[in-house]
């Protein structure tokens, strides 16, 4: 299945919360859209693995993504080596994707760093003839995407890249509120974490409105790229008049 968005996430939940508004607008767009999910979160405080890989999937009915995966790397111990690396060699060729998602390059929880470098590893090497990749026993053939966006999670790092997403910050966050395990719920016994709390879910919407602020618009969502991007046309670009 080829699909024109790839996001990868640490955990269920990291594509959501930060860059679910930019999937539910492509996806309005036109664009098809799969999400890969490194770990199953089993080293979260809340919840348990069956009740999030349930939430993954109810969150990924209402962005209306095409499919959904799990390659279950040890939560909180994988790291960007051969054998992970190829792993997601494999879901690139298999979606083969003309843009790839992936968790900040630094961030609070290190499986975010270590998830955007295995996947930006990945990236090039899926593109190399010579490193041989087969899923459920057939070859697969080199693929290279045109084009790595980092969103942005817990650290409030300098975007470089600002999508419009006003009307679509709805979508997102009835996404994000599908992890009912993870996020404020009235009443919840669950121990508390530093995502739990209502301010949280609060800040998203901040930071949505901050990021359109940025560049004019009602709400944005937030990139970096770790290569350069080119444009062919300057009429496309937007900012704050």
């Amino acid at each position: 299945m080829k699909v024109d968005i790839l996001a990868f996430g640490a955990h269920p939940d990291d594509v959501e919360i930060s860059a679910g508004a930019t999937l539910a607008k492509q996806i309005a767009l036109g664009n098809t859209c799969a999400i890969v999910d490194l770990t199953q979160g089993e080293m979260g405080t809340r919840g348990t693995v069956e009740i999030r890989a349930q939430e993954a999937a109810n969150a990924a009915k209402v962005l209306g993504v095409s499919a959904r995966e799990n390659l279950k790397f040890r939560d909180g111990f994988f790291n960007n080596d051969e054998i992970h690396q190829l792993k997601v060699v494999q879901m690139i060729r298999k979606y083969q994707p003309e843009i790839v998602l992936a968790n900040a390059p630094t961030d609070r929880h290190p499986d975010h760093g270590r998830g955007s470098e295995v996947v930006k590893t990945a990236m090039f090497l899926a593109g190399l003839q010579k490193v041989e990749t087969s899923l459920d026993g057939v070859k697969q053939s080199a693929h290279r995407p045109r084009l790595l966006l980092q969103y942005i999670q817990f650290q409030n790092l300098q975007p470089q890249i600002i999508l419009d997403v006003s009307g679509y910050l709805d979508i997102k966050m009835k996404a994000v509120m599908c992890y009912e395990s993870q996020f404020y719920k009235e009443g919840s016994t669950e121990p508390q974490t530093v995502i739990s709390g209502s301010n949280f879910t609060d800040s998203m919407e901040y930071r949505s409105r901050d990021m359109g602020r940025l560049i004019g618009c009602e709400h944005g969502e937030g990139f970096l790229s770790p290569q350069n991007i080119g444009l062919n046309d300057l009429m496309n670009l937007t900012s704050v008049r």
